[in-house]
């Protein structure tokens, strides 16, 4: 009967020691999955929450977030004031729920959507060829409403003219080349854009 009792203990202290071991190894792996983690991925866990993007400029953007591509997020920021596109870089800190960033960090499901390819670029070539009017802000809280006229690589031309105005020659009042890197917010269809 002492044996059978010794041998349990021993039987019981093994399997806590394995469990205490196992549950190291997998704090260990979630710290280690957590290290790889960047802000991209995060933002796609947020995709439909309402959140504000604090950015190098004046004010941070609030809205629902609709999409993330590889450098860029975009939301819509109200009925009013339309959508915004923010590229990653720009971006300085994410204000949300506590159980919303608690749910981003969690490990999620592959995508493969055409949208996580594109690039800050490829959007702003688009808006260039659809015309849409935009207000682009930028470093030390420059400012320019007006229209895209060609996105190259690393940088965009912009026709400046009134915002909500059509690009006409006769609107436009100047021109001026932007590197993308000094954008922190692009502005769509609203007030100012």
């Amino acid at each position: 009967m002492r044996w059978q009792r010794f041998f349990e203990d021993l039987e019981l202290q093994l399997d806590s020691e394995w469990e205490a071991e196992r549950a190291a190894l997998d704090t260990e792996a979630e710290r280690l999955r957590l290290s790889r983690l960047g802000l991209r991925e995060r933002l796609v866990g947020l995709i439909g929450d309402d959140l504000a993007l604090e950015v190098r400029a004046p004010e941070p953007v609030r809205g629902r977030l609709t999409g993330v591509g590889a450098d860029w997020a975009s939301l819509d920021v109200g009925d009013r004031r339309g959508a915004a596109i923010v590229p990653i870089p720009a971006v300085d800190a994410i204000i949300a729920a506590e159980p919303d960033l608690l749910r981003s960090a969690r490990p999620a499901g592959a995508r493969t959507g055409l949208s996580d390819r594109m690039g800050l670029g490829f959007v702003l070539r688009d808006l260039a060829r659809r015309r849409i009017g935009v207000r682009l802000v930028c470093d030390a809280g420059r400012s320019w409403s007006g229209t895209i006229d060609r996105a190259g690589a690393d940088h965009l031309d912009l026709a400046v003219h009134e915002a909500g105005e059509p690009r006409r020659a006769a609107a436009v009042t100047g021109h001026c080349l932007v590197a993308f890197s000094a954008i922190h917010v692009v502005q769509l269809r609203g007030e100012g854009a």
